[in-house]
């Protein structure tokens, strides 16, 4: 046996060994599952996954196909500062059990298959970057979380990104130079209220921003208040074009 395939066949001898003794749960209800990192059939099937057809824009999901350029009401009244955005679920009690342990519990874990399902819902997105940055957190939160689930986020999204060795993950492009808390409870204009002004471009990639794609990353998409924060810094350094990449994001009822 070569080398590579005595690795190999150790290395499955030691996870076969690991699940017998701590087998694999699913991450949404903690049943046993055949491999890390998965979901159960049950789960699976709770889980509300975004896909075509949906708002060429902010990448609402529509019930109908209107066709790949249709918009919807939102962004048709007021379109958002950045070019594209897509999640991979709704958010909703499903998937918030999943967010909420991923982002306040310590469950650093979960990351792997998110950012898997992010690459694929963002390929297009991901096809067309230079630069992937996570919205970063303030160092105050940094400190209380120890992690940006965001960036955990991001390095899974590049690594899975097929065909894109040149895709650069820059964890530090952005800086959030002012505390604003909790957006939690706010209301949009309040949340964009919060939030103006608290990014910035690190000046170390100024010179290096202009004129490149770059696709940003975080959980959830409520009213688009911070993303479109970060997106305002970028354009000033010089970025003529902003994606949105995010695990879930939220679908109002259409009035």
């Amino acid at each position: 046996m070569s080398p590579k395939g005595m690795s190999r066949a150790v290395s499955g001898l030691g996870r076969a060994v690991l699940d017998a003794v701590l087998p694999p749960l699913c991450l949404g209800c903690n049943e046993i599952v055949s491999a890390p990192g998965s979901l159960c059939a049950r789960c699976w099937q709770g889980f509300s996954f975004i896909s075509a057809p949906h708002c060429a824009c902010c990448g609402t999901p529509f019930v109908e196909d209107l066709g790949p350029e249709a918009l919807c009401a939102g962004c048709l009244v007021r379109r958002p500062r950045y070019h594209r955005a897509r999640a991979a679920l709704v958010y909703d009690d499903q998937s918030r059990r999943l967010v909420l342990p991923f982002k306040h519990g310590d469950r650093t874990d979960i990351a792997r298959a998110c950012g898997g399902w992010m690459a694929r819902a963002g390929a297009d997105l991901l096809a067309s970057a230079d630069l992937v940055a996570p919205v970063p957190l303030h160092w105050r939160r940094l400190f209380m979380r120890r992690y940006n689930q965001a960036q955990l986020l991001a390095l899974i999204v590049v690594r899975t990104a097929a065909g894109r060795r040149d895709l650069q993950l820059t964890p530090d492009l952005l800086r959030r130079q002012r505390w604003t808390g909790s957006q939690a409870g706010l209301r949009a204009k309040e949340r964009r209220r919060n939030v103006r002004e608290a990014f910035d471009v690190h000046p170390k990639w100024l010179p290096l921003v202009a004129g490149k794609t770059v696709l940003l990353v975080d959980d959830v998409l409520t009213t688009g208040a911070t993303v479109e924060a970060c997106a305002r810094a970028l354009q000033r350094a010089g970025v003529p074009r902003v994606d949105v990449l995010t695990l879930a994001r939220v679908v109002r009822p259409a009035l």
